[in-house]
């Protein structure tokens, strides 16, 4: 239920209020000098990791035999806990520069 919440939230925030031309590392930038901001978006990375790796492990033991099926659960979590943690580092380490320093390239939004 969090999740669902979290994702309409991002839904509405990201692509009802806001457009393309507004989205870029500015706006990224200036939302991340919030903590509220970033525990919102670590907070629903670490759910929907936990959701989506859930639903694959149930899949692989639906479908695949013991010895394969080992092996491919083990392989899911051990890749799921190296994106939850880059993932997680990348929004707790994120040092924004100064919003409007970015120098856009020609021919680019």
């Amino acid at each position: 239920v969090v999740l669902l919440g979290l994702a309409l939230g991002h839904l509405f925030i990201m692509h009802v209020f806001n457009n393309i031309h507004t989205i870029d590392y500015d706006f990224v930038a200036a939302r991340y000098l919030r903590w509220f901001w970033r525990a919102y978006d670590l907070l629903m990375l670490w759910l929907a990791m936990i959701h989506g790796l859930n639903g694959l492990r149930t899949l692989l033991d639906d479908y695949l035999k013991a010895p394969a099926r080992a092996f491919a659960v083990k392989s899911l979590y051990v890749v799921g806990i190296l994106f939850l943690i880059l993932g997680t580092w990348v929004i707790l380490a994120f040092q924004p520069a100064v919003p409007g320093t970015i120098q856009k390239v020609p021919g680019t939004f």
